[in-house]
């Protein structure tokens, strides 16, 4: 017999018996719909212990390094603490050590954790305004700067965003949940190809997985391409041409959609100037942020072209009262 731990309760699971089987004979509403693993509605996390392998079959890896399992296919083999994907996660106390504006609708937010908190580049934190009132913010630092960095836009009548731009002081402490997402660099493959895209705030994961990338060492060709309607809504470029100069297999591309373009800017939609210069992307690593429709579009695209879906990470952002504000 093997324990599982799920919201509090603690049950035992019989050797023959799935860890979906298992949940729901305790009244647990655990998604699922075709119990083979083929649809991955069924998808959790182990928080602590480890999933049997099997049940993390058809998994990006990404998800597998974060614990990710598939409840239908799960057999345990150890005792395991597991919750669904993006459960509820205590809240971190983070001091606010820096204030920069990058732009003029975008301002950076370094934080520094008071508590032991593991990230990967490009997942994601709540950040909360009050107890109840929070949005994700994607991180842009990697692990070794010891720091979380937020680029936080703001919205139109954007409560959270709007907090963050007028009231939020360096010293403050403020609090964080997280991290979650699984668009994040997965090293062991430093020759492949990789793509990124994104608009607007789209840059702050991208930004902290192409210097994750290059940090551990990548040495495949590295193409980000950047965009947004107007000039003045880029951002990070003195930075990301100086990377280009020292990384001689990174290109940074920035794209203007608007009327008003000169260089160094190039005219038309980042996805569509990806697209007409790659056309062939079988083996390339794709990571996809920013407007959602963009990135829906973007994956179609690059899978007609022949990327695979297990190498597209996507990170759409939306605006919801309690979802991302985008950044």
């Amino acid at each position: 017999m093997t324990l599982i731990r799920y919201e509090g309760k603690t049950f035992e699971v019989g050797p023959k018996e799935s860890l979906l089987d298992s949940l729901n004979a305790q009244g647990a509403a655990i998604p699922s719909s075709c119990r083979s693993g083929l649809c991955q509605t069924c998808l959790m996390q182990a928080r602590s212990g480890v999933p049997p392998e099997s049940s993390q079959s058809g998994l990006q890896e990404a998800l597998r390094l974060e614990h990710y399992f598939l409840a239908c296919l799960c057999y345990p083999e150890e005792d395991l603490e597991v919750s669904l994907q993006g459960g509820a996660r205590p809240l971190i106390p983070a001091r606010v050590i820096r204030l920069e504006r990058l732009s003029e609708t975008i301002r950076l937010v370094a934080l520094k954790p008071e508590a032991p908190m593991t990230f990967r580049a490009g997942q994601f934190v709540h950040l909360f305004q009050e107890k109840e009132i929070f949005r994700s913010y994607s991180i842009a630092s990697i692990p070794s700067d010891d720091e979380i960095h937020l680029h936080v836009k703001l919205q139109p009548d954007g409560e959270v965003s709007g907090w963050v731009h007028e009231s939020l002081k360096v010293d403050q402490i403020i609090h964080l949940s997280g991290p979650l997402g699984h668009s994040f660099y997965v090293g062991g493959q430093p020759e492949q190809p990789l793509l990124l895209i994104g608009t607007g705030a789209g840059l702050a994961p991208l930004f902290g997985i192409l210097r994750d990338a290059l940090s551990q060492g990548h040495t495949g060709p590295i193409k980000l391409f950047h965009g947004s309607r107007h000039p003045q809504e880029l951002y990070l470029g003195p930075e990301l041409q100086e990377l280009s100069i020292h990384s001689n297999h990174f290109e940074y591309r920035a794209c203007v959609s608007g009327d008003q373009v000169a260089h160094p800017y190039e005219r038309g939609r980042a996805s569509d100037l990806a697209f007409e210069e790659l056309t062939d992307l079988r083996g390339w690593r794709i990571f996809l942020s920013g407007h959602p429709a963009m990135v829906k579009e973007a994956q179609m695209t690059a899978f007609l072209a022949g990327a695979s879906l297990r190498d597209i990470s996507m990170d759409p952002f939306t605006f919801t009262q309690v979802g991302s504000e985008g950044g």
